[in-house]
Formats: structure tokens, C-alpha cells, sequence
């Protein structure tokens, strides 16, 4: 019997920091920052999968949640911190334990007070599921559990 060979992180990854709240729940994640786009992966455990072995859907979401939101922000300019108004996804094919997903947003326009984000997520076979979310940009500064804008998903370990 040949066992799966578990993937790792590619190139240019690096281990979304600890202390965001429900995102955590996701780790270990990583996230590729370039530009005015992130790109968010992990390799589908044990704590990732549903009793069939497969990544659960609600994994699935917060991956394409955070992933459509900070494309939205990033294009309008801020870190971190809109709430996503709208997401919705289409589930297309199952990834296994072990594999390794890839979340990006791939069109991102950004309204006055919306931002309008839609990708996909993919595993080393293509497609595993596209999204589409609708982020609201508020005009406030909102409240934050430390007191101070987030740039959460976007700080960079070594700014610690």
C-alpha cells in the first residue's frame, strides 16, 4: 500500500501569525503577500477534515472569507478589519488530508463603501471552489479587541 505523501507550504509562504481570533482555528495557515495581493494556503489535517477525510466546507469558507476580504482591503488601501457583508461559494471537488489549497482572490473592484472580491481555491488537480464576497468599508474606526486598527492577517512576523 503507497501512502499519500503529505504537501507542504510552497516557496515564499509563511505562517500566519497566532492571536487573530476564529482564524486560528485554520492553523497551521500561511499566507503569500506581494503587492496588493495575499494569497492564503494550507495542507488539509486532521483538524481541517470532515468524518469522510475530506476538508470541511466551513474550512473551506473562512479560507475563501479571509482571503476575499483582505483582497478587498488591500485594493482599497487598508490592512485589515472590514466585515465581509456577503460570501457565498460553490464547492466543486473535494481535497484530501494532506493536500495543500491555495485561496486567492482573482478580481477585486472596490465602491465608495464596498468592496466586491471573487476567486478560487485550488488544489494540485485545479478547482476545489469558487467564491464571491462583498466587503463593507465603514467610515468609522469600529471597535477592536486590543484598541487599535487591525492589520491582522497582513502582519509580518518578523514586525512581531
Amino acid at each position: 500500500m503507497t501512502e499519500k505523501m503529505i504537501e507542504t507550504a510552497p516557496p515564499g509562504f509563511e505562517l500566519l501569525p497566532q492571536g487573530l481570533g476564529y482564524t486560528d482555528t485554520l492553523q497551521p495557515a500561511y499566507r503569500k503577500v506581494e503587492g496588493d495581493s495575499a494569497i492564503f494556503g494550507l495542507v488539509v489535517g486532521t483538524q481541517h477534515s470532515n468524518t469522510m477525510g475530506i476538508c470541511h466546507g466551513g474550512v473551506l469558507m473562512t479560507l475563501a472569507d479571509i482571503t476575499a476580504t483582505t483582497g478587498a482591503n488591500l485594493a482599497h488601501g487598508v490592512a485589515s478589519g472590514s466585515p465581509t457583508v456577503h460570501l457565498s461559494i460553490d464547492f466543486i471537488a473535494s481535497a484530501r488530508q494532506g493536500e495543500w489549497l491555495q485561496a486567492e482572490a482573482e478580481h477585486v473592484s472596490v465602491k465608495r463603501r464596498f468592496g466586491f472580491s471573487s476567486g478560487g481555491i485550488y488544489n494540485s488537480a485545479g478547482a476545489v471552489a469558487r467564491f464571491s464576497a462583498t466587503v463593507y468599508f465603514p467610515d468609522h474606526q469600529g471597535m477592536w479587541k486590543d484598541g487599535r486598527r487591525g492589520d491582522g492577517l497582513l502582519k509580518r512576523q518578523e514586525e512581531g
